[in-house]
């Protein structure tokens, strides 16, 4: 059994499903168009999303980012699109500048996907829904991430069904949060073409070691005995794969040796190991040098 199939059933994930996106009013942005579009949930509810289309009718490269943590529950799409938040963060506007769609989803309980904040206001019970969003689904047999791979692959279908993307030209990214989450849909969802993971590839015994938290996305019941990271990361091979670290990061404290592994592992199973690396010495904050290179990278991919 692959990783693949063996990582959907320890969640009980469904096959990928299409959807129906509603589209909303484009905004002028210069090169491009932004808008807010939405697509139905598994669990009925839509999901909001900005899309960031460039100007022109030839056909673009397309490309998921999955916005970070940062414990903001006020902010998801938003800071993608570089509206609010961290400058740093606003992949959006960059990529979408450079011939690249881009569609940049709210997480399960960020932003649009809260039941008590509004727009991008903080709501003190943020954190509260966050944490009941997993503990509600464990006490009742279901995990979280089952629910967060099953809304990745559906912004990927999203993405997809636009008559601008190119199916064959898609890919994601993501920073901490939605590192992880392009992580865990890269090795599921093989409609990923290549993809960049920055500030989340850590092994569970680095992260046990040090008391590092683990992040509620990854709760699942005995996958530290079951899924090794660096397992996950070589599922991706032959894929274009940048892994982006920092030394002071915990959450990304040992990646070089994960990275390693998973290459070597990789190899072992008869796959090119197409993985790059970006290691500085740094905290878990993008900087200017990690942020203008993983745009630069991800160009370079999509426009292979």
């Amino acid at each position: 059994m692959t990783l693949r199939d063996r990582l959907r059933t320890l969640l009980g994930l469904a096959p990928p499903t299409s959807v129906i996106v509603t589209p909303g009013q484009p905004v002028d942005c210069g090169s491009y168009t932004q808008e807010r579009v939405t697509y139905p949930g598994d669990e009925g509810a839509p999901i909001p999303a900005f899309l960031m289309l460039p100007k022109g009718n030839d056909s673009v490269p397309g490309v998921v980012v999955f916005h970070q943590h940062n414990g903001e529950f006020h902010l998801g799409k938003s800071e993608v699109a570089g509206l609010a938040g961290d400058p740093l963060q606003a992949f959006g506007p960059a990529l979408a500048a450079r011939g690249i769609a881009v569609l940049a989803p709210d997480a399960l309980t960020f932003e649009e996907r809260r039941a008590w904040g509004t727009g991008i206001e903080k709501d003190d019970r943020d954190w509260l829904q966050h944490y009941n969003a997993m503990a509600h689904r464990l006490v009742r047999g279901e995990l979280l991430l089952r629910k967060s791979m099953d809304d990745a692959e559906r912004a990927l279908s999203a993405l997809s069904t636009h008559p601008r993307t190119a199916p064959e030209r898609l890919g994601t990214l993501g920073h901490s949060f939605g590192g992880l989450t392009a992580l865990y849909h890269s090795a599921l969802d093989p409609r990923v073409r290549h993809t960049c993971i920055s500030g989340a590839v850590c092994s569970f015994e680095t992260r046990f070691a040090e008391g590092t938290g683990i992040n509620m996305l990854e709760l699942v019941p005995g996958i530290a005995g079951q899924l090794d990271p660096a397992e996950v990361l070589a599922s991706l091979a032959p894929r274009p794969t940048l892994v982006v670290s920092s030394t002071e990061d915990a959450y990304a404290r040992d990646a070089d040796a994960v990275l390693a592994r998973a290459a070597d592992l990789a190899a072992r199973d008869g796959n090119e190991a197409r993985f790059d690396e970006i290691r500085v010495i740094g905290e878990h904050a993008l900087d200017p040098q990690r942020f203008g290179a993983i745009v630069e990278w991800m160009a370079a991919r999509a426009h292979a």
